[in-house]
């Protein structure tokens, strides 16, 4: 699986997210629920107390306190690996852009309607089998070591994972440019320690990995799969060996490693680099490898692996990759290992809804220009506007009073929050699609020319001024993004409703909501990895040395207080994966509170329901980060996802000075830090 120091980062990981349910009926709602006249959606105040666990005290676990009679009473849907707080706008949102799909399916001139008519044909994909694949399977079979490179190549742009990751973007230390990037791929499962770790759960997913390998195999109409299998497995063991971790791996420093071609050639001996960039179409005088020892132990398995292993690899990447348009028989396959033995799924999701994301995936801002035209009122977008105003302002003054930084690193810091570039609901400009070609009954088809004119778009770019109006997230995503090469924030349309935002709720819930999100998205670019970025979107030190010990030091401490947390038996969080995100958190939640504090202007904030304005900031905050978890998903996670399990994430609060006086948590109590152990870094 892909990943690397990018400079791209979000709320929370872009796999099924979990969103909240309507705590009133305790059963997870399809929909966000319609208030009634100018009554929030949620409470009296746009909260749900109904899900509260008042048996919980705040100073043990205010995530519960705040979420436990929900997380008690809220199953996970069938189809889900988790559900909580995001889950209900997701609804939301893919079943307003399923209207819009079935209208556009009676327009024959529409691309989406002929797009989504086709995914959902599922009688014409089970009679052809697997004769659309066949032409490039044939391929794969024939191939021999010397065509191995540009047939990985090929693989690549028909969206086949292949044992290198290339992509052009930015170029870190001159965000004016584009840059090939390379960096290590190839594992079939999450992460190297599925491969290499003795837990005995871990060992399973290896041997049901094995299985499933073996599975599609066979469906292809290949013999020896269980033996072809196991060497496989083995092969990928190796890759697992030299891969780097996930915490080195989002070191935007560690990763940065520009060299020419010939010095990656005498770096990574074994494997014709130079072949396969030719046929990416992405040959440059320079490329930016973020692995070095891992792309060279790569490219070293591949000259020392029979070439009958490297195309079963091929084979089986295929197949998964394009189950979804495959006969029923490797669709299922495909989902009884990747969603049911990896995340807990038990079900399979409706086709309509696989072909809502199929559809929004391939033709992106085709079917983003309805959705926002719909349902993104400019009213939202201007409530929004104001609040990055005002959240963007408190973490100024913020900076202006931090005791440890030298005031000529805070000047550039003031400067660096001048530069924001805030994305609000929608791009300003669309992508065109008129040169993809999409046919009715032709669903295989469809998936491999989206993925190819995917592949060419991003390519072509080298050579060509940066896309700066280009966002990486539909406005029918319920997420938010912090670009650091870009100085850019992003809230797409589907995140700005309720819990996050609610026009008629209590603006303190709306700050410790939608304020907080914000917050997090502009504290990201003083994170650990985003603060090593300067006002231009440059990779560089712009702080004094002595500025970088005092900040790396607060934020080891916020790291060691998240290894401490153990949400599965043996299985902690990875403080140093997770702490771009946790130091996130920590200063958007405060930057947020700020704000909310500066709208009244010094008066008291009314009570509302028995609880005091910081009171319902943080209970805000906690409603967002409603999500329970099924056992798979959330070893998944903790393995493979820079963003703490939503308990912990909810309780960051344990830092925030307000809060004490907002709770009184006592010492003794779980969640209680004395004021000195306390982790104030922005």
């Amino acid at each position: 699986m892909r990943f690397l120091a990018v400079t791209v980062t979000s709320l929370f990981a872009l796999v099924p997210a979990a969103l909240l349910a309507q705590s009133a009926q305790q059963q997870p709602a399809a929909s966000t629920p319609a208030p009634a006249g100018d009554r929030p959606t949620y409470g009296t105040f746009g909260f749900d107390a109904a899900g509260m666990d008042r048996s919980v005290q705040p100073g043990d676990d205010f995530y519960g306190f705040a979420n436990g009679t929900w997380a008690k009473n809220t199953a996970i849907p069938a189809d889900e690996s988790n559900y909580g707080a995001f889950n209900v706008l997701q609804d939301l949102s893919r079943e307003r852009t399923r209207a819009i799909l079935e209208g556009a399916k009676a327009d024959p001139r529409s691309k989406i309607g002929a797009a989504y008519a086709a995914f959902l044909d599922t009688g014409a994909i089970e009679n052809a089998g697997l004769k659309p694949i066949q032409p490039w399977l044939a391929k794969i079979r024939k191939v021999d070591k010397a065509g191995y490179p540009a047939l990985l190549a090929e693989a690549d742009r028909n969206g086949v994972d292949i044992p290198f990751g290339l992509y052009v973007g930015q170029d870190d230390k001159d965000p004016d440019t584009y840059a090939v990037n390379l960096m290590q791929n190839g594992l079939g499962m999450p992460d190297r320690d599925y491969y290499l770790s003795t837990d005995a759960k871990l060992m399973q997913t290896k041997a049901a990995y094995q299985a499933h390998v073996a599975k599609l195999l066979t469906l292809a109409g290949e013999p020896n799969g269980e033996a072809r299998a196991a060497a496989l497995v083995a092969f990928e063991t190796e890759l697992a060996r030299v891969h780097w971790t996930r915490i080195d791996s989002r070191d935007a420093d560690k990763t940065y490693n520009k060299m020419t071609l010939e010095q990656l050639r005498q770096s990574a001996p074994g494997f014709d680099f130079a072949t396969f960039l030719k046929a990416e179409k992405a040959s440059a005088p320079t490329l930016i490898v973020a692995q070095p020892t891992a792309i060279a132990g790569t490219a070293k398995l591949i000259a020392a692996t029979p070439i009958a292993v490297l195309r079963d690899q091929l084979l089986v990447r295929s197949l998964d990759g394009f189950a979804d348009v495959l006969p029923k028989a490797i669709d299922a396959e495909s989902f009884a290992f990747n969603g049911t033995v990896l995340s807990g799924t038990p079900q399979q999701q409706e086709r309509w809804k696989r072909g809502v994301s199929f559809t929004s995936s391939a033709l992106t801002d085709e079917v983003s220009k309805v959705y926002v035209a719909r349902y993104f009122p400019p009213e939202t977008k201007a409530a929004a506007d104001e609040m990055v105003k005002n959240v963007l302002a408190a973490l100024g003054r913020r900076v202006e009073k931090l005791d440890w930084m030298a005031p000529e690193t805070k000047q550039k810091a003031l400067a660096k929050l001048a530069a924001f570039t805030p994305r609000i609901g929608y791009p300003e400009q669309w992508h065109d699609y008129s040169s993809l070609d999409v046919r009715a009954g032709d669903a295989f088809g469809n998936m491999l020319r989206a993925n190819q004119w995917r592949h060419d778009d991003n390519v072509t770019k080298l050579g060509k001024p940066i896309y700066r109006w280009e966002w990486g997230m539909a406005p029918m995503t319920v997420n938010a993004q912090a670009n650091f090469g870009l100085v850019a924030i992003t809230f797409p349309a589907a995140i700005l409703q309720p819990p996050f935002f609610d026009p008629k709720a209590d603006p303190a819930v709306n700050y410790g909501g939608i304020g907080a999100v914000i917050g997090h998205e502009i504290s990201h670019h003083f994170d650990d990895q985003g603060a090593k970025y300067d006002s231009k979107g440059r990779l560089t030190q712009w702080w004094t040395d002595g500025d970088v010990q005092k900040f790396k030091a607060l934020s080891e401490r916020l790291a060691r207080q998240y290894d401490a947390y153990e949400p599965l038996p043996g299985m902690h969080v990875k403080g140093e994966l997770t702490l771009g995100e946790n130091s996130a958190d920590l200063a958007g939640l405060a930057a947020a509170h700020d704000a909310y504090v500066a709208t009244l202007g010094g008066k008291p904030a009314p009570v509302i329901d028995g609880f005091t304005g910081d009171q319902r900031f943080y209970l805000g905050w906690a409603q967002v980060w409603r999500r329970n978890y099924r056992e798979a998903n959330l070893r998944q996670r903790l393995l493979t996802d820079p963003h703490a399990p939503s308990e912990q994430r909810g309780n960051i609060v344990r830092n925030m000075d307000p809060w004490y006086s907002a709770y009184n948590p006592q010492p003794g109590q779980k969640l209680y830090l004395a004021p000195e152990a306390r982790v104030r870094i922005w």
